[in-house]
Order: structure tokens, then C-alpha cells, then sequence
């Protein structure tokens, strides 16, 4: 299917299948040039803009995972924008998992997202993941962190 004849829809789950698969490469290939990944909880000032650093900032939580997977639902568009409900399911070895709800909204220019949005409730991956999360993250690569404060 080329870009031409792909749906907003298309693009948008395979996305999700490629992340699901942490499939990097993939994800990347669905990312356009300039694309601005926003996670919301934690703010503009910390997205991360093109598909190196959104991998980048990805890998950060999903890389570590024993599993990790994403489970469709509804999707809704209007031609260049999706808005995506589904959710997540992580594992680590160490025993603990969670069960993440998300919307995301993606914007779809010619076939590759371009903005990327995911709301949901932090709360809810920090009451149920390892002890050593936070600190995990807080040593981890920042070298994505894009302020886009105005621009989303």
C-alpha cells in the first residue's frame, strides 16, 4: 500500500502494531521528519521531536520490559487526525506489571505522523512499576528532551 492510498487509519495502527512490536525501525518509518512526540502528563518542555529522539525517549520505558504490548480500540478520524483509545499492558521481570489506558491523537500528513500526542494517568504505571522506575528514568539518556511549548 503506498503512502497515496494509505488511510489515517492505516498509518496510525501501524504505528501502534510496530511499537507493540518494538519494532524501532518500524516506528520510525511512520514518523515524519518533524515529528513531535508529547507525552501530556509530563509537559511540552519535555517532548521529543523526529523519529530518532521519539525512539529514543520510547526505549526509555518499553526497552527494559519483559513484555510489552498494545491492545486496539476505538479510532476515530477526520481525515489528517486519529483519536486512538486502547491501552497498554507492561511486565518487567521482576514480577510487576500494569495496565495503562490511553487515548492518543496523532496527526497524519502525507502517510507518516507528524504530531503524536498520548494522554493518560501516570498514576497508574508508578503505583504498579518496580521501585527502581523513577530512578531508572532519571539516570536514562535525555539527550531527545525537545521543548514544544507553544507548538502543541
Amino acid at each position: 500500500m503506498s503512502a497515496d492510498t494509505m488511510t489515517v487509519q492505516d498509518v496510525v495502527l501501524g504505528l501502534w502494531q510496530a511499537l507493540s512490536a518494538r519494532d524501532w525501525d518500524g516506528v520510525k518509518a511512520h514518523l515524519s521528519d518533524d515529528c513531535i512526540y508529547l507525552d501530556v502528563p509530563v509537559g511540552p518542555a519535555a517532548a521529543a521531536k523526529g523519529p530518532d529522539d521519539i525512539v529514543k525517549r520510547l526505549k526509555i520505558g518499553l526497552e527494559p520490559l519483559a513484555s510489552y504490548e498494545n491492545f486496539s480500540g476505538l479510532m476515530v478520524d477526520d481525515g489528517s487526525n486519529a483519536m486512538y483509545e486502547h491501552h497498554e499492558e507492561w511486565h518487567w521481570a521482576t514480577g510487576e506489571s500494569a495496565v495503562l489506558k490511553f487515548v492518543s491523537v496523532h496527526r497524519v500528513v502525507d502517510g507518516k505522523v507528524s504530531l503524536w500526542k498520548d494522554y493518560w494517568d501516570m498514576s497508574a504505571l508508578a503505583n504498579h512499576a518496580p521501585p527502581s522506575w523513577l530512578e531508572d528514568f532519571a539516570t536514562a539518556d535525555m539527550s531527545w528532551v525537545y521543548d514544544a511549548t507553544g507548538e502543541v
